[in-house]
């Protein structure tokens, strides 16, 4: 099981990146998928998460600017980021929770079990 993220980079604020989470295989497939970032100094904390059905949820400091959404047929998951601030500089994961539907505790980087290598957002 793989998951592989792209589409990070560096931005002026109040601009706008797409990132895009694929994973091989099926593993999406009856899973909860949440995007993650950590800070440098800072603990990994949650940023959105689609359940299977594909309702999003966001963190507090995200809403409004940020939309999750899946492809399932083809087995990714984007977040689009708009309005960005210097604050979500940060490295972002995507991650996946294999037969969970949904978990309300998705925020919490020990849910997971399959992670992404990360991808760099920078804002300026």
């Amino acid at each position: 099981v793989q998951l592989v993220e792209s589409g990070g980079g560096s931005v002026q604020a109040g601009g706008s990146l797409r990132l895009s989470c694929v994973a091989s295989g099926s593993i999406y497939s009856g899973a909860c998928v949440g995007w993650l970032r950590q800070a440098p100094g800072k603990e990994r904390e949650g940023v959105a998460a689609i359940s299977t059905v594909g309702n999003g949820h966001y963190a507090d400091s995200v809403k409004g600017r940020f939309n999750i959404s899946r492809k399932k047929d083809k087995n990714i998951v984007y977040l689009q980021m708009s309005n960005l601030i210097p604050e979500d500089t940060a490295v972002y994961y995507c991650a996946a929770r294999p037969n969970t539907p949904y978990t309300r505790h998705w925020g919490h980087p020990s849910q997971y079990n399959y992670w992404g290598q990360g991808t760099q957002v920078t804002v300026s």
